[in-house]
């Protein structure tokens, strides 16, 4: 039996060989890459980053010199006399006072990218900390300065006096391709200048609003963030920043911030010491292909909006909750993810022309881009629900005309609010009492009696996109009258 299973191995690994052979053959370049070169020039550049913060430590009071305090509590509480040597004898117990202490928060990496001692790291190392101090491999130790960070792309950058530090060259992160080989140094678990490799598994993850980030295999745990993520030249392509994990540690899934990204919220921290974004003011929704379909863009395209911040820019440029925004400034919009970081790229204060989707035709609408300093928030009562009750309709529900009230508070002009549940396509979908529906189709609900003809009328077999106002945002839900 075991022959046979070492046949079998062989006849495996030659068929690997095999397999690998003709690739390599019709593309001399394929080479098993070799590290260590590139280790050797890369890793002098990159640092450890140790924080510390303080803590309220309580302090003895009361105790007797010389004595351990469990002993002097033993005397003070049986004895309660006067001690040989200590005058006025030991004193009733008070409570302690606190006293500030340096305590260890956490380490983590970083690189220098000039070398007078400009260092990248994630914000989420140094956020918080009181002393950041930064070590070389050389292991001369400094203490820096944070210059500025940005905790919505988790950038930080920070300064150490020093000269002639060796730095890491920045590659070009629209570049990278998957499947190219990376590899990540750091300081995971505090093993300082620990080398990982993998390969690129994906571009454009959507974990943040104004992050794509770049998705490796690359072994990644704590003490590795804010470490940089290295092509085959030795370029940075990326900061290690997230790791994807039910455990707490690395199980094959890791993320790194594009550098273009990164240099991009740089610049602006050690410039001003802040990020500064444009906003328009607009909630997004999914824009799924159901949603795509009946709102008649064929498939699931652009940033659908679900809330407009009242008198904000986007509302006052004319976009309203339930439009779908196509393109920004000449840019295209794929997915909503897009939006939040073509919009933050521009300089607030300036104009840019939006492309929306409206009643099955696109306008431009000019918005006067804002500062995110500047975010308002608006507070909306609770929709009450009423009581069930049915209704003839197709959609199945009862509705009821919106008072004055409800339409301020919903930011609204028209439409009708649910006000009983029965049997209906609409119901299957999940509308619900104080829901208030303000469009159907291409067509604005002014009243009840419009309404009930407006349904009356659809067509029973076409799938109608309805919105549906609840709350602070505006819902498209695709249903058949049938």
């Amino acid at each position: 039996m075991k022959k046979y299973f070492i046949a079998l191995l062989a006849i495996l690994s030659l068929g690997q060989i095999s397999f690998i052979a003709p690739a390599i053959a019709q593309n001399p370049r394929v080479t098993i890459p070799d590290f260590a070169d590139l280790v050797e020039r890369a890793s002098p550049a990159v640092v450890n980053i140790r924080t510390t913060e303080k803590v309220m430590v309580q302090q003895s009071q009361g105790g007797i010199p010389g004595m351990p305090e469990d002993q002097a509590e033993f005397f003070r509480r049986f004895f309660g006399v006067p001690i040989p040597g200590i005058p006025n004898g030991p004193k009733p117990t008070q409570p302690n006072p606190s006293k500030p202490q340096e305590a260890d928060r956490g380490v983590g990496s970083g690189f220098i990218i000039e070398s007078n001692g400009l260092i990248l790291t994630n914000a989420h190392v140094v956020e918080g900390a009181t002393t950041i101090y930064v070590t070389l491999t050389d292991k001369r130790e400094f203490k820096a300065k944070l210059l500025g960070m940005d905790k919505r792309t988790d950038v930080a950058v920070v300064k150490i006096e020093a000269r002639d530090l060796p730095r890491l060259p920045l590659g070009d992160s629209s570049k990278v391709r998957v499947g190219e080989w990376v590899l990540a140094i750091g300081s995971p678990f505090g093993l300082e200048n620990t080398v990982t490799a993998g390969i690129v598994s994906a571009k454009s993850r959507d974990t943040g609003d104004y992050l794509p980030f770049i998705q490796t295999d690359v072994a990644v745990n704590p003490g590795n963030s804010g470490g940089p993520l290295l092509n085959t030249a030795g370029q940075v392509i990326g900061i290690n920043s997230q790791i994807f994990s039910r455990s707490g540690g690395y199980m094959g899934i890791s993320f790194a911030i594009p550098i273009d990204e990164a240099m991009r919220v740089a610049d602006q921290l050690r410039t001003n010491g802040k990020m500064t974004r444009g906003r328009i003011g607009v909630a997004l929704g999914e824009m799924t292909k159901e949603v795509a379909e009946s709102l008649g863009l064929g498939k699931p395209h652009g940033a659908y909006v679900r809330n407009v911040e009242p008198n904000g820019p986007a509302a006052n440029g004319g976009i309203e909750a339930g439009d779908v925004i196509l393109a920004f400034n000449g840019r295209d919009i794929a997915k909503s993810t897009d939006l939040p970081r073509v919009v933050g790229e521009t300089k607030p204060g300036s104009t840019a022309t939006v492309q929306v989707w409206r009643k099955g035709a696109t306008r431009d609408l000019t918005v006067t881009v804002a500062d995110t300093d500047s975010a308002q928030v608006a507070t909306k009562k609770p929709d009450v629900p009423n009581a069930n009750s049915n209704s003839a309709n197709a959609f199945g529900v009862a509705v009821s005309d919106v008072s004055d009230s409800k339409k301020k508070d919903l930011n609204i002009k028209g439409g009708v609010e649910v006000t009983g549940l029965g049997e209906g396509s609409l119901v299957r979908a999940g509308v619900r009492p104080g829901d208030v529906i303000i469009r159907i189709a291409d067509t604005d609900i002014t009243g009840v009696k419009q309404f009930e003809a407006l349904v009356k009328g659809l067509d029973a077999n076409k799938a109608v996109p309805v919105f549906i106002r609840r709350s602070d945002s505006t819902l498209v839900i695709p249903v058949r009258p049938k």
